[in-house]
Parts: C-alpha cells; structure tokens; sequence
C-alpha cells in the first residue's frame, strides 16, 4: 500500500552503529553521551531481513549511516549483501571519511560506488574544534583514494554554522572547481538537545546562493532522483553544489524516506519522535510476512509536517548520533 498523496517513499537510511570516532558539537554535545551495547543494535543478519521485507513493500534505494559506519567491521559484507537483495538497487554510504583511506578498497570491491563525505572545514585547526580529533588529514587521503578508485559521485557534505565555519563558502565552492567533488552546502538544523543551534547561528540557502553568485554564475541544473532534496547547480560551468534547505525550504511534502535507527527503530520522520519498534519483531519470531506488514504500514501512515522557519522548535529527544545521519 501506498498514500497516493505524496512521492512514492522508497529510501531507507539505515543507521549501523551509533559510535563514532569523531565528537563534532552539533552531533555529540558536550557532556555524557551513552551508546547501545553491541546486544541492543541490530545484527547484520537482521539488518538484511529488514531490507528484504523492504524492497517488497517499494523501497529501491538503502543509505548506510552512523554514528560512523566505517567503525563497524566487515561493512563491506554487508554491503555485498544488500546489493544482491531483489529489488534494491543502490546501497549508498555516509561517512566522516576518517577511516576511508583504509577501507575504501573492500568497499568499491563489495559494490560500493556512491558516497557522502561530511566534512565541515578545510582547515586542519578548525577541524580539531569541531570534532575534537585531529583527523584532517586522514579525511583528505580518504578523498584521494576514492577518487583514484573510481567512486562516482563523492558528496562533500558541510553543514554551515554563522560564526563557525560559514567564512569557508567561498573555499569550498572554488574546491569544487577543483576537483570532481559535489559540494553541499546544508543549513543548521536544532535537531536533538543541546545540539548548539541557535538563530543567530543560521545562514539560509539564499544568503548561502548569494555569496556563491559572487564567484560567478550559479546554473541550475534538472533535479535527478539521486540529487534528493538539494538544489544542484553547475558554478561557472564546471563545479557542482549543491544546495539544501531543509529549515528555509521546507521539503516535508517531498520527502521520500524513512530512518532505522541502530537497535532497530523505525522513525518515518526525522523531526518526530514517533517510532515503530522492528527489532522486537525481528526477536520476538515474527515472520517475514510480519515485516513486511509492519513496514507497508508505516509507509501508509507516514507524516509530512510541513513547518515554516518560525515554527522550528528544537526537535526531538534524540541526538542524530543515536538516529541516524
């Protein structure tokens, strides 16, 4: 079943771990942050029977996420797996790009070919203060080696933050007339307590689009399925951003997807707390069947609350650490 009203919803973010190897503030506040135990998140076995009952309700298309994925072993077993399952057909990958110099290789070879590098600065000691580890350059290397293997598209995601790094705009916009990269600009969300957001802390997509004017000319392009909520544009011919305003735009009338979080609670929207337990189907020998009731009808029953910028409150109970990127 479907709700004919909105885009069909066929995008599942599957968090795999909620650890991670950095401790970026708007992610991670400061303080105590708990992690599931290895028992309560989701087994790879499970993790594949949730996708198989998936892609029989219409789900096609499977983000990996975290926490870090990366610091979970063997991903590329999965991923090999969740390529083969009927009816899925693209796996795709969010990572901080720390461990990718190692790991790409098994990646590419499992099958792997998109991903999304979250990256908020180029600057090695701003770097630091964000995330608390100096872990630039292994980020860049990680870069480099999936370039060289043949990954296609890598998305630079930069979250920008008034007063933190939006005096880097400009930097990021020239790099992606650099490179092959596809860099996106992504406004501040208060999603989770004690996140950091703040008004004064926000920059729109249009204050983002006019300084990037600035540069040149900003052509938009045709949107595509994998473009997803951004609005994609070519700079001066040759670089492409990618612009997304989930605060400004709202695009929960649009929105294609869902999230399972890491011990296996699906959330069909981001900014509600409202989740469905699957994991205590998986354990408790529901059926396949079961599944695919339990998903076809979330789909059915899944909320778009369309919400203007005044009506942002900070959303939510969970960090995104413990939802999902």
């Amino acid at each position: 079943m479907e709700n004919s009203l909105f885009p069909k919803v066929d995008y599942l973010r599957i968090s795999i771990t909620d650890r991670c190897n950095l401790r970026c503030f708007y992610c991670q506040p400061s303080g105590e942050v708990p992690i599931f135990h290895p028992h309560q998140i989701l087994s790879y076995e499970e993790i594949l029977q949730v996708v198989q009952a998936a892609a029989k309700v219409g789900f096609r298309k499977i983000r990996l996420t975290g926490g870090e994925p990366l610091v979970r072993r063997d991903l590329h077993q999965l991923i090999s797996r969740l390529l083969a399952v009927p009816g899925i057909e693209e796996v795709t990958l969010t990572t901080n790009g720390v461990l990718l110099e190692d790991l790409a290789s098994s990646l590419f070879t499992a099958g792997l070919r998109r991903i999304n590098v979250s990256l908020d600065t180029l600057h090695p000691l701003k770097f630091y203060r964000i995330t608390g580890n100096n872990f630039f350059h292994r980020v860049r290397r990680g870069l480099e080696k999936a370039l060289a293997l043949g990954f296609e598209p890598i998305k630079i995601n930069m979250v920008v933050i008034r007063g933190i790094n939006d005096d880097e705009l400009e930097m990021f916009a020239r790099w992606s007339l650099a490179t092959p990269f596809i860099v996106r600009f992504i406004e501040f969300m208060p999603i989770g307590p004690r996140n950091g957001w703040h008004p004064s802390k926000f920059v729109s997509i249009a204050e983002i689009g006019s300084r990037l004017n600035n540069l040149g000319t900003l052509s938009p392009l045709a949107p595509v399925a994998s473009d997803g909520p951004a609005q994609v544009f070519l700079l001066n011919s040759s670089g492409k951003i990618g612009l997304i305003g989930p605060l400004s735009h709202c695009f929960c009338q649009s929105c294609n997807r869902m999230r399972l979080t890491p011990e296996g609670r699906l959330r069909p929207c981001l900014l509600s707390d409202q989740e469905i337990d699957v994991r205590g189907l998986l354990r408790g020998n529901g059926s396949e069947d079961d599944l695919v009731r339990l998903l076809d009808q979330a789909v059915l029953t899944k909320s778009r609350p369309v919400r203007s910028l005044e009506q942002w409150p900070q959303s939510g109970s969970r960090g995104m650490s413990r939802i999902g990127g």
